[in-house]
């Protein structure tokens, strides 16, 4: 290790937020909640767990926005109203406990959602059936189905759950930050990723048009929650398309992290399969370089594989300023406390996440 490394394991700011260090979880889909939404027992001890181990920050899960289009899987959680929200308040003040932070994430499924009690058809921005199929994991099944083109009555709506979602979660919930989702192929993502975006209204087009659902979601929650720590994830792949790469290249890239800079978020979240090769082209820049190049005075959270240790070097290098993980969190819940004495890591078990990626009895013990 560089003396660089160490550095991981000293204070640091985000927005209002101060972490002892500068490891996170990432956001992990559990469906562990109850089938109405609720945060659940399992989940409690789930979260604690990470603080207990020692990392600065928690992301959840994506949580869901609204009673309309925005649920994704069966079991999700939800904070769409008061008793979602107040469920909560026992995860938060479990990790509270700790000295660890936890940022909400906020979540639209849009064409994604393969289990929504609310509505039993789905929206994206246009009428283009996704990529790939659901996942079983997840509890789902088969193709899946194609999306209704969101009106700009949906897409008002939409945004309108983020924002008050966003409210409930830091003043009923306790959270300390808020996350916003526009990554890995859900709405928000739809909406920036060319195939999946066919629209020809002021919400389509160039990669300048399709970036601005994400920035009017962001306005909408920063206007909700005034000074609070916000950010948003950014992602090429999907969940149904491991592999997708920006048409436009790095000037897709500029455009992005550029908009988010001057929007003035907190912090990008920046995710690739692994997140220190090249993002485009071969011997290229990688994702968190292009995000720290074109943002440059914003916090950059960096996930993609980084349980693999020798890697974290590189993406400090490149420009993250927080290291997240999430199969090494799954694997070594104290895995800050384990890097910092030196001790050996334990290599993640994939059956963790079947037959289905609930929580598991074994991760509470």
């Amino acid at each position: 290790m560089t003396t660089n490394t160490p550095q991981i394991l000293t204070p640091f700011d985000i927005g209002q937020v101060n972490l002892k260090n500068k490891f996170a979880v990432a956001p992990m889909t559990r469906i562990s909640a109850s089938e109405e939404g609720l945060a659940s027992q399992r989940q409690i001890e789930y979260y604690e767990r990470f603080a207990k181990g020692g990392f600065g920050l928690t992301i959840t899960e994506g949580i869901y926005t609204d009673q309309k289009f925005a649920q994704g899987y069966l079991f999700q959680p939800g904070i769409t109203d008061v008793e979602q929200a107040q469920a909560w308040r026992a995860v938060t003040g479990a990790v509270h406990k700790h000295e660890g932070k936890i940022f909400a994430q906020l979540m639209h499924a849009g064409a994604l959602s393969q289990g929504n009690r609310f509505s039993r058809t789905t929206a994206g921005p246009s009428a283009v059936t996704p990529k790939g199929e659901q996942m079983g994991f997840y509890y789902g099944s088969g193709q899946y189905p194609t999306p209704k083109a969101m009106t700009d009555e949906d897409i008002a709506d939409a945004i309108d759950g983020f924002a008050k979602s966003a409210l409930r979660a830091l003043e009923i919930s306790g959270f300390d930050g808020i996350e916003i989702h526009g990554a890995n192929g859900y709405l928000l993502d739809q909406f920036l990723t060319d195939f999946s975006n066919q629209r020809t209204d002021k919400w389509g087009g160039d990669v300048q048009h399709r970036v601005r659902l994400i920035l009017e979601v962001y306005k909408a929650v920063r206007q909700a929650v005034g000074s609070a720590t916000v950010g948003v994830r950014i992602s090429q792949g999907k969940v149904n398309d491991f592999f997708h790469k920006w048409a436009e290249g790095e000037a897709g890239a500029e455009v992005v992290f550029g908009s988010l800079a001057d929007a003035g978020v907190d912090f990008i979240h920046v995710t690739e399969f692994e997140a220190w090769k090249p993002a485009f082209t071969s011997g290229g820049d990688s994702f968190v370089k292009l995000a720290r190049r074109y943002a440059p005075d914003q916090v950059i959270i960096t996930n993609g594989s980084l349980h693999q240790v020798d890697h974290i070097e590189d993406v400090i290098r490149d420009g993250a300023d927080i290291i997240a993980l999430g199969k090494g969190a799954l694997a070594n819940p104290d895995f800050p406390n384990r890097f910092a004495r030196g001790e050996s890591l334990v290599d993640f078990d994939p059956s963790i996440l079947g037959p289905v990626a609930d929580i598991k009895d074994s991760e509470l013990a």
